[in-house]
């Protein structure tokens, strides 16, 4: 079975893929609440958002300053256009084996 078109193995791995599915359903998030919803740590978190800024398909802003200093993170168009991309090559390789659970035996 060869990889269908959009697939992209940049954000496909599992860690990647739940923070830009994250980032995919807002404008802008912050570092904690990201943090905190996937369960990693502030280096691991860090390096993810940082692949993700160097391929261009994330965007980091810093508000305030000292003890008030915020991380925020974007998707970039490039990021949501790969996002889509992605998903619809995972529902091309599931699509004919997914049944609803209306369907279930």
């Amino acid at each position: 079975m060869s990889t269908p078109p959009g697939f992209d193995e940049l954000i496909h791995p599992p860690t990647r893929l739940g923070l830009v599915a994250l980032l995919a359903a807002t404008q802008w998030a912050e570092f904690s609440f990201l943090k905190e919803s996937l369960g990693l740590s502030d280096s691991a978190l860090s390096k993810q958002v940082s692949t993700l800024a160097e391929a261009g398909y994330a965007e980091v802003r810093k508000e305030g300053a000292g003890r008030r200093r915020r991380t925020l993170v974007s998707l970039t168009d490039q990021g949501r256009t790969a996002f889509d991309g992605h998903v619809d090559a995972l529902r091309r390789l599931v699509g004919p084996t997914v049944v609803s659970p209306a369907e279930a035996p």
